[in-house]
């Protein structure tokens, strides 16, 4: 088992989640990756780890989120990470490209959040789970941002603002969070 993969089980282990279901998802997203020695590959038809961003402005006021361009709905930004146990370098990467901001910085370097949630069938792609590690950053609003090929469109949503938008429970759990960055 690489050092990364090591070191990722020690912090999922250690990480304090916000309530039972967030506990539950932690215990099976640790169980995942020590079971599944290619949880990290998109090539796992039944699942395989991702890691998103929840970029917040300066403030803590408002979150970058993105209407997915494949699920339909306003999400944190976030994606695949190809094979790579690095997940807060996947989280920067995936915000970087589909964001284009260039002011990203970590809020904290520890996780900020873990999720998993199904992914519908689409195409040749078998319905599947995202295993989902999650990071907060911090952005400056004034930058502007690129909508990538990914993405219907990206806002800047007051988090008071968040139901408007359909924002899903973990979307919800994540804002409840940003209070104690």
């Amino acid at each position: 088992m690489s050092s990364l993969r090591t070191a990722l089980l020690a912090e999922l282990r250690a990480y304090v989640p916000a309530d039972a279901r967030e506990r539950a998802m932690r215990d099976r997203l640790a169980a995942f990756i020590a079971s599944q020695p290619r949880a990290f590959e998109r090539a796992l038809t039944i699942g395989h780890v991702t890691a998103s961003a929840w970029i917040v402005n300066a403030a803590r006021t408002h979150a970058l989120l993105t209407h997915h361009r494949k699920l339909g709905k306003w999400l944190q930004l976030g994606g695949h990470v190809d094979g790579d146990p690095d997940v807060r370098a996947s989280a920067l990467r995936e915000a970087r490209e589909e964001s284009g901001l260039r002011s990203l910085r970590f809020a904290s370097e520890a996780i900020y959040d873990v999720d998993i949630h199904a992914i519908p069938a689409r195409g040749s792609e078998p319905a599947h789970e995202h295993f989902d590690v999650r990071f907060a950053f911090e952005a400056d609003g004034a930058e502007p941002f690129v909508v990538s090929d990914e993405s219907h469109d990206l806002a800047w949503v007051a988090l008071a603002s968040l139901a408007d938008y359909g924002a899903d429970e973990s979307v919800l759990r994540l804002a409840r969070k940003t209070a104690h960055l």
